[in-house]
This record gives structure tokens, sequence and C-alpha cells, in this order.
């Protein structure tokens, strides 16, 4: 299944503005129960960088391939796809994936590879994808950044 996972926020990029709590009660106590060094950003995202990149940030418009494993909070897998030779390919920023994406990939390196934690707000929202990910549900990614290539000059 490839992943129609579909915002942004880097010193070049237009900040975003803060949100209210994203998770609820539970899901937050869980979170931080879980991972209780997580960062979050503005928009309510939550993230461990896992192994730090070396190379450039990603920036929108960049055509970018990511390697990731994507479950449900409660560890539930619904997609994977860690093979460089058919990374997962789309052009940052523009709509293709789940916002949560376009917006944590923004603040990546070539090379990092993070926990993400998205908000059901920032996902799937409240109609989800059946029938792997149901109404309303957060997200948990392990992603890594493996390439973002700027567009060619106009």
């Amino acid at each position: 299944m490839a992943l129609s996972v579909v915002a942004g926020c880097v010193a070049s990029v237009a900040p975003a503005r803060a949100q209210r709590e994203r998770l609820t009660p539970d899901e937050y106590d869980y979170v931080y129960k879980t991972w209780p060094n997580v960062q979050k950003t503005s928009t309510g995202i939550r993230y461990l960088i896992e192994e730090p990149g070396k190379g450039r940030l990603a920036q929108p418009g960049d055509m970018v391939s990511v390697l990731y494993t994507g479950r449900l909070l409660d560890g539930t897998k619904f997609d994977e796809n860690w093979n460089p030779a058919h990374a997962f390919h789309f052009r940052l920023d523009r709509g293709q994936v789940i916002e949560g994406w376009d917006q944590i990939l923004q603040y990546m390196r070539v090379g990092e590879r993070r926990l993400v934690i998205i908000p059901a707000e920032l996902a799937y929202g409240d109609r989800g994808q059946e029938p792997k990910i149901p109404r309303d549900a957060v997200l948990v990614f392990d992603m890594k950044l493996i390439a973002a290539v700027p567009p060619p000059p106009e």
C-alpha cells in the first residue's frame, strides 16, 4: 500500500501557528509514558531523533525519498517500506501526503531517522483510511529521510 501520507516549518519556511493540544488526555499520557523524552513541534507533532542526519534540510518543493514503518498508537503496523531501491517518493509540501509528514520532514536532514507521533488531525482525521487506519487515529512512524532533491531551476 503506497501511503497517501498529507503542510511546514524551519528557518526558511513560514512558521506554523501554535495550536491547542491535539492528543486526548489518554493519548497524551500514553505518549509521555512510552516516550518520556519526546519533543513537540508548535503544531503538536511529537518526535525523537534516533539518528541525526548530516545532509541538507528538506525544503518545500524538494522531491524527497523516505523509508518508514507506520503504526497505530497501540503498536499495530499498517504500512512499511524499508527498501531503499523502492523508497516512497513525493514532492514535499504539495499536499501529496498527510499534513504531519509535510510538516515534520521540513525539520529533517538527509540521513536523519526519527520516531514521529502525528495527531489524528494532521493525519487522516475523522475519516481514517479503513480498513487499516481507523477514524481519529494517532499515527506513529519510524521514518528516515534518505534524499531531498531540489526542483530544477526554472
